[in-house]
């Protein structure tokens, strides 16, 4: 009887990206990868397996519907609620468990990138240098600094306080809108911010920083209402999830001068159409979801996520479970 325990992975990657994972995976483990994005390999793929490992790609309802022997959805990171088809897990008693592990410092360094970036022009000053365009004088009347500025956070969890953390040191006040965040005086002060009601956040933030998952009450909460309370001297950045933007209404906002610009790592639709009127604008800037793509991150999130996966398989414990009973009900 072979008791190797075969863990499908859901995503598509690279052959470096691939040796990245299994570096990481225990003996008595396999892990069955794909040659192509491909919902029908995905099929053929994840049936026999005991586990299966979802990051940024969903694991659709077809292709669970293929994994007869399936015990176990680890999610790479958090951000499950629009990756997972938790009432087909709950039907089935399926588990699913998280792994916050190795996201938090990589998200929160791209999320000061993507600040720097977005006030200072980056991507559209060197696109231009490249074709020969020197703007050195240009650029001055749309740029700005980030000393003295306030970076308003919709969402301060463990990322968004990373990011403040971060962000402080370029000499940034803070406030947020979090009803699920405790913080205290002490820790308020530590990290330079304030709790403020959402109006407040979007009409005095010089930067807001999107930090929350996506759920349907979370779907489009900058929306055109939302975006029409902010200065157009501001700068939106976002490294959650890209449904929480009408993508539409912020490239109008954009186009129209209501906004001076962004930094977006996510998008309602990925990967981004060519067509997206988000693509021409050159004050934005666009990355293809990379901010806990990193080697640091990744290595320290396998060895997290497959410390687990042994714990299940030894004891049936799992850390950072996912209560689905709560959550479908």
């Amino acid at each position: 009887m072979n008791d190797t325990v075969r863990v499908f992975y859901n995503s598509l990657g690279t052959p470096d990206m691939y040796a990245l994972v299994r570096q990481e995976l225990p003996p008595g483990f396999e892990l069955v990868t794909l040659d192509s994005d491909s919902d029908i390999e995905r099929c053929a793929r994840i049936a026999g397996c005991r586990i299966a490992i979802v990051a940024a790609k969903p694991l659709s309802s077809r292709v669970l519907a293929e994994a007869t022997d399936l015990e176990l959805v680890h999610h790479q990171g958090v951000g499950w609620h629009d990756t997972t088809p938790a009432d087909d897990l709950a039907e089935r008693g399926i588990r699913l468990a998280l792994t916050p592990e190795g996201t938090t410092t990589g998200v929160a360094e791209h999320t000061v990138l993507l600040a720097l970036a977005a006030a200072r022009r980056a991507a559209f000053a060197d696109a231009e240098l490249r074709q020969g365009r020197w703007h050195v004088n240009a650029l001055r009347p749309v740029s700005i600094e980030l000393a003295g500025k306030t970076v308003g956070y919709w969402g301060f969890g463990r990322i968004g306080q990373a990011a403040a953390l971060r962000l402080r040191a370029f000499e940034t006040d803070g406030i947020y809108v979090d009803p699920h965040a405790s913080l205290g005086p002490e820790a308020e002060r530590a990290l330079g911010v304030r709790r403020v009601e959402k109006r407040e956040l979007l009409q005095s933030a010089d930067i807001l920083s999107l930090h929350m998952p996506l759920t349907p009450s979370t779907t489009h909460i900058l929306d055109r209402d939302a975006l029409a309370l902010m200065k157009p001297s501001a700068i939106v950045v976002n490294t959650a999830r890209g449904g929480l933007i009408d993508d539409v209404a912020l490239a109008e906002a954009l186009a129209e001068g209501r906004l001076l610009a962004a930094g977006l790592d996510v998008f309602e639709e990925e990967p981004l159409s060519a067509d997206s009127p988000l693509v021409t604008l050159p004050n934005v800037v666009l990355t293809p979801h990379i901010s806990a793509g990193t080697r640091d991150a990744m290595t320290h999130k396998m060895r997290a996520l497959f410390a687990n996966l042994q714990r299940y398989v030894e004891t049936s414990a799992l850390n950072n479970e996912v209560d689905l009973a709560t959550v479908t009900a």
